[in-house]
Parts: structure tokens; C-alpha cells; sequence
């Protein structure tokens, strides 16, 4: 198991008081790297962690189609098998509805309440309150500067989010690892990351946003590291920690991949 990786997730969980005690976590695998090494992350520290917790994974199929065969998540339920995690996965019509009778010219959010909407349905069926998401330090600096430019405010998702709605509580453990360092990570342990053929991968806002960003950190060194730490006193107050630790934030910066 990969150490950095332990300690950057055990951090997080500690800081934001993500896990309780007894508590079932669902993970949900879109096969992405990013899922997968929190996937793994979890696994890895469930055996030593001192607040006992479960971890189950659950992948929903969008119905993706590449090449005419739809994605293969063997090499995930495989992976889960090496992990003693449960696996299930919820097969659905979203990608044909979105694309084929939709049509729709921007299909990021539709697709997003789509796939929390079918995900939050199976964790209530199955009895789980707690679902833990792959969205890592980069993913939090993108979508402040999304919301900033697109909707004209200051606003990020939170570490951790309780929906009222449906009793679930989303954690982010992922939050102090960099979107190179999850790369680096998954490269170098080997884990089963499955391709992606969604059709709008690559041409969206936050693929644009994504760039800026990149280009403006190597302009002025350090700028993520600056919004996080700005995220985390105001004025976003839910961004900050619950038990902060006495030491500086982890190079969030990650390696290069």
C-alpha cells in the first residue's frame, strides 16, 4: 500500500472528521484514477485506523459505448476481490439518454444529477449514509475559479456535505493530494484504471478552467497552494478544519507526472 497515499487521506479524514465510528462508506468507482486510489486509500486505512469503519464500492455504468462494447469493469471487481471490498455495479441508460434523445449541447450537469441522483437511490436501498467522492486538491481549486467566472461567486464544494434531502453525508478524503500525484500514485501501484469513452471528456468548461489554472500556477509559483489556504479561512467557512493540525499543509503540489 502506498504510504504517501495513506498519510495524505488519514490526514484529511482527521482534519475534516470525515469517519465515525461503525460507519459504512461507499465509494464510488467510475474506474477513473482518481476513484480507484481512493478506493484504495480507504481499503488501506480501514486495517489500521482507530475509528472502525467499512468501505463498499459501487460503480454506476452510464452505458457508455466505445468501439460498439460498453466499458469493462472487471479489472475493478477483480481489484475489489484483492481489497475484501464489496462490489456492486448499477447499470443505467444515462450516457443514451443524454446523447442519443436529448442531444444535449452541454451535458456535463445534466449527467451530474443524473449520476448522483441513481447513486444516492442505491445507498439508500442498500442502507448506506455516507459516500466518500474522488475529488482531489485540484478539482477544489478548479471549481472555486469555475463558480467565480461562470456564476459570479465565491463558492466551492465542502469537505465534507450533508444532504438533508436523502440523509447522506459526502466526504472528501482526497482533498490534499494533487491530480499529478494521484497519477503518480496509480502508475506506479499498477491499479485498474478503466479508459472513459464519454464523448464530452476533454472539450468542457472545466477543461478550460483546468488550463488556466495550470498556466497561471507556473506564472505565479504556489497560486493553488494560495487559494486552498484562502478556502480554508474565508471566506469559505465550511473549508475550515474541524481538528487542524499544528504543522503546514502537505505540498499539495503534488509530483509530476
Amino acid at each position: 500500500m502506498n504510504t504517501k497515499l495513506l498519510s495524505y487521506v488519514r490526514r484529511c479524514v482527521e482534519d475534516y472528521d470525515m469517519i465515525k465510528p461503525g460507519d459504512r462508506i461507499a465509494v464510488g468507482v467510475s474506474g477513473g484514477k482518481d476513484s480507484i486510489t481512493l478506493l484504495a486509500g480507504l481499503a488501506g486505512l480501514r486495517t489500521f485506523y482507530p475509528v472502525p469503519f467499512t468501505v463498499e464500492a459501487f460503480t454506476l455504468d452510464m452505458g457508455h459505448v466505445d468501439g460498439g462494447e460498453g466499458m469493462d469493469f472487471t479489472p475493478v471487481a477483480e481489484f475489489c476481490k484483492e481489497l475484501d471490498v464489496p462490489y456492486t455495479i448499477l447499470p443505467s441508460e444515462i450516457h443514451h439518454i443524454i446523447f442519443d434523445l436529448r442531444k444535449e449541447k452541454n451535458p456535463c450537469s445534466m449527467c451530474a444529477k443524473m449520476r448522483r441522483g441513481a447513486l444516492h437511490n442505491a445507498l439508500m436501498d442498500h442502507g448506506i449514509h455516507k459516500i466518500a467522492l474522488g475529488h482531489h486538491f485540484d478539482d477544489a481549486v478548479e471549481t472555486f475559479f469555475l463558480s467565480l467566472f461562470y456564476e459570479g461567486r465565491i463558492s466551492c464544494f465542502q469537505p465534507v456535505t450533508y444532504l438533508d434531502r436523502t440523509d447522506i453525508v459526502q466526504i472528501r478524503p482526497l482533498l490534499y493530494l494533487s491530480e499529478a500525484s494521484i497519477r503518480t500514485i496509480a502508475a506506479k501501484e499498477g491499479y485498474p484504471v478503466v479508459h472513459n469513452p464519454c464523448p464530452a471528456d476533454g472539450f468542457t468548461k472545466r477543461q478550460e478552467i483546468k488550463e488556466l489554472v495550470r498556466s497561471l500556477d507556473k506564472q505565479y509559483p504556489g497560486l493553488k497552494q494560495r487559494v486552498l489556504g484562502a478556502m480554508q479561512r474565508l471566506p469559505l467557512s465550511e473549508w475550515g478544519p474541524v481538528n487542524p493540525r499544528r504543522r503546514p499543509l502537505p505540498d499539495v503540489g503534488g509530483d509530476q507526472p
